[in-house]
C-alpha cells in the first residue's frame, strides 16, 4: 500500500465523518504514488476493503465515455460539431436533427429523458432503450438551456461510439479493448463479468440516511424511479451486468487513477499516444452557458466543452479538485470522484461505498484526502 502519514490521517478523518469503506489512488506521470484504503466493503459481514475491492462510481462513468468520444474524434470518426444523426440516422427526427455530439456532451441537447418504466431488468436491452431515445422529442432547442443528461448521456453517446467503430462493437467492449486494457486500467468496467461480482463493495447510506424528496418534473424524466441511484437499489447485480455508460462503471481506485492518468499525461501513456495534447487542453475551456442553473441538477454545474467537470477556484469548481484550471474531472452521485490535472500530470480517484448528498463546510470527507494527495505529489 503506497501511502504515508498524511494519507492515513486523511482516511481516518473520512471515517470519522461517516465513511464506511474508502480507496484512494494517484498517479504522478507514469508512477503510482498513492494506493491506500480503509474500512469495510460490506457492513453486514465486516469484509475489509483491500486494493482489489471494486466500487460503483456512478457518474464518474461519464468521464470514461467522454474519453471514448475523444478517441473517436482523434481518429477522425466523430466531430463534436456534427449532428448525432450523422452517425445515427434514426436519431434525426422529431426536432433532434440539429442536436450535435457536443450538445449532448455539454448537457445542452434538451434530451435528458429515459423510458419512464425503465428498471434494472430493462437496462439489459440496449437496442430497446436507444430505439426509444431515437423517437423522443427534445424539451428545448439544442444549445438553449442546461439540462443534465443523467442517464441518456450514456446511451446516446455510447450508440455514437458503437456506430462509428469500424467493428461496431458495443460500448463496453470498445472501452475495454481500445482504452482500459491497452493502458493497464484492467479493473475499470462498464459491464462487470459475474466472476468478479464477489469483489464489489456493498453500497450504504451510512448510519444517517438522507431524506430524499420524490423527484418530479424534468428531474423525474431524466431518472425514472426504478433506476434512480440509491444504495439499496444499486446493490442489485443487474446494474453491473448491463451496459450503463452514464452511471454504471465499477472500478478500483488504482485502476481508475490509471485511466485518468491518460488524461493527466495529455493523451500519452506507456510510450503510446492516444489523444493529442491540444485536443485535451481545449476541453478545459468552459462550455457555453457554464455556471448557469441546470433544471435537472437543480444547481449550477462547472462543465467544459468535452463534458468533463473543470477545476479552478471554488466556487464554481468542486473544492476537491484544487485550483488548477487545467483539470478534467467527473464526480459521481454519492461522493466518488476522479480527476486529471493536465498542468502537473497528477491523476486521482477516490472510491467508496457510503453514499452522501452534500456536506456542511468542514464536514466534507474527501477534501482533506484530496489535499493530502496533492501534498504527497508536491503540487498545488
Amino acid at each position: 500500500m503506497r501511502s504515508d502519514d498524511r494519507i492515513e490521517k486523511a482516511l481516518a478523518r473520512a471515517v470519522e465523518l461517516g465513511e464506511v469503506g474508502v480507496q484512494v489512488a494517484a498517479y504522478l506521470g507514469d508512477e503510482l504514488i498513492v494506493d491506500a484504503w480503509t474500512g469495510v466493503a460490506d457492513p453486514r459481514d465486516r469484509r475489509p476493503v483491500d486494493g482489489d475491492t471494486l466500487f460503483p462510481v456512478f457518474s464518474v462513468s461519464k468521464a470514461l465515455l467522454a474519453t471514448a468520444i475523444q478517441l473517436q474524434c482523434e481518429r477522425g470518426l466523430v466531430d463534436m460539431d456534427e449532428p448525432v444523426a450523422t452517425y445515427w440516422p434514426e436519431y434525426g427526427q422529431r426536432g433532434k436533427e440539429r442536436i450535435t455530439v457536443g450538445h449532448v456532451l455539454t448537457h445542452r441537447a434538451g434530451v435528458p429523458h429515459m423510458p419512464p418504466d425503465l428498471d434494472a431488468a430493462g437496462l439489459a436491452d440496449w437496442d430497446a432503450i436507444t430505439s426509444w431515445l431515437a423517437g423522443v422529442e427534445p424539451l428545448h432547442p439544442p444549445g438553449e438551456r442546461s439540462m443534465y443528461h443523467s442517464m441518456s448521456f450514456g446511451h446516446i453517446l455510447g450508440e455514437v461510439v458503437r456506430r462509428t467503430d469500424p467493428e461496431h462493437r458495443p460500448y463496453d467492449r470498445f472501452l475495454r479493448e481500445e482504452l482500459c486494457l491497452p493502458i493497464g486500467a484492467d479493473d475499470v468496467w462498464d459491464v462487470l463479468p459475474a466472476e468478479h461480482e464477489h469483489r464489489v463493495a456493498r453500497l450504504t447510506w451510512g448510519p444517517n440516511p438522507p431524506k430524499r424528496a420524490p423527484m418530479t418534473g424534468v428531474p423525474l424524466l431524466s431518472m425514472p424511479p426504478e433506476i434512480r441511484p440509491d444504495a439499496d437499489r444499486w446493490n442489485d447485480p443487474r446494474f453491473r451486468s448491463s451496459s450503463v455508460p452514464a452511471a454504471g462503471a465499477v472500478m478500483t481506485a488504482r485502476a481508475g487513477a490509471r485511466f485518468f492518468s491518460l488524461l493527466a499525461n495529455r493523451g500519452e501513456l506507456g510510450g503510446r499516444r492516444y489523444l493529442s495534447a491540444g485536443r485535451l487542453l481545449a476541453l478545459t475551456r468552459p462550455r457555453p452557458g457554464a455556471g448557469e442553473f441546470d433544471e435537472v441538477y437543480q444547481g449550477t454545474t462547472w462543465i467544459g466543452t468535452g463534458g468533463f467537470w473543470l477545476g479552478g477556484e471554488s466556487p464554481p469548481a468542486d473544492p476537491l479538485l484544487g485550483r488548477s484550471v487545467q483539470v478534467l474531472a467527473h464526480a459521481g452521485i454519492g461522493g466518488s470522484m476522479g480527476w486529471a490535472d493536465l498542468a502537473s500530470g497528477l491523476a486521482v480517484v477516490i472510491t467508496h461505498n457510503r453514499m452522501f448528498l452534500g456536506a456542511a463546510p468542514g464536514a466534507e470527507p474527501f477534501v482533506p484526502l484530496a489535499d493530502a494527495v496533492r501534498a504527497v505529489a508536491g503540487v498545488e
